[in-house]
Formats: structure tokens, sequence, C-alpha cells
């Protein structure tokens, strides 16, 4: 009997994001550009934290989204860095989380003076057909609990598709 192909799981996106003020801003804003090869984007807060000095509209961080073969290529790639082993507390429903703490640990990534030595953070999100119907606008309908994906499932995923190890 064949799968269902509803409940297939699938890479939503990629997420890299790395959290940084003024000049330091610049310098993650280049890292996240040269690691994935896309445009990042700066990210402005909304809230007020008078114990950090963060006021809305300050810039507080960048990000870039992969989504697609990109996506499975970079994370492939990132995967090397930690030696294909992760955590399992780094994993909750629907994604899972890691940080890469120098980036030229990165197989193929050289060491860059103008941006240093930094780190940045990895959120992988993963999803099923038929989600869109919870994020539509027009005609907006619930998903059931069993729609989302549990951190057994992710880690079965990751083990059978990329050779990941969960200690």
């Amino acid at each position: 009997m064949s799968e269902n192909p509803m409940r297939r799981i699938e890479i939503e996106k990629v997420l890299l994001s790395a959290g940084a003020t003024d000049v330091d801003l610049q310098k993650a804003k280049k890292l996240l550009e040269l690691v994935s090869g896309n445009k990042a984007q700066i990210i402005a807060s909304t809230k007020r934290i008078p114990e950090f000095d963060v006021r809305p509209g300050l810039e507080v961080g960048t990000r870039v989204t992969l989504r697609g073969r990109p996506a499975i290529e970079l994370l492939k790639r990132i995967l090397g860095a930690v030696d294909n082993k992760l955590k399992k507390k780094q994993v909750s429903e629907n994604h899972f989380s890691f940080g890469i703490k120098e980036y030229i640990e990165i197989p193929g990534i050289e060491y860059q003076r103008d941006i240093g030595i930094r780190g940045f953070n990895i959120t992988v999100v993963f999803a099923r057909a038929g989600l869109r119907v919870k994020r539509k606008k027009i005609k907006q309908g619930n998903v059931p609990r069993k729609q989302f994906i549990s951190k057994e499932e992710i880690i079965k995923f990751m083990g059978d598709e990329f050779k990941t190890k969960f200690e």
C-alpha cells in the first residue's frame, strides 16, 4: 500500500539569522549573504526593552530565508560544520534550531577579514501538504493536530534523509 501524499514531510524553509547592532549588524549581514548567496533582510525591533536599551525601530538583527533546492543544499553544507550531530533538545514541534559558533567551520567557506569571526543561528521549518489552509487570508480553515510534525517524526526524517544523529 502506498504512502498517503498528504502525510509526507517536507522542509518548508531554512532561516539563517544573526543578532547585532550598528557596525556588527553590517558584518552579520555580509556573513549571511556570503553563506547563503541571497540578500539579507534587516530586522527592526517592535518592542521596548529598557534593560537592553532596545527601542521600537532599532535595528537588532538580520536574517535570510531559503526555500526549495537551495535551502536543502545549504542545510547539507551547514550540517557538515556540526559533524551531522544535533541534540534532541534542539528539536521542537514543526522545526529545529541550532547555532554555528564560527562560520569558518562550514566546509568551502574561507575566512573573510572584513567580517571577522562570527556565528549565526539556523532554523529548519517543516510542513505537510495542506498547511496553506491555515495561513491563507480568505476562507481560512483550521488544521488538525495530526497535521503538525512531532519531534520524533523530525528526528526520523533527518536520520533518513540527511544521516543526522541526535544525542
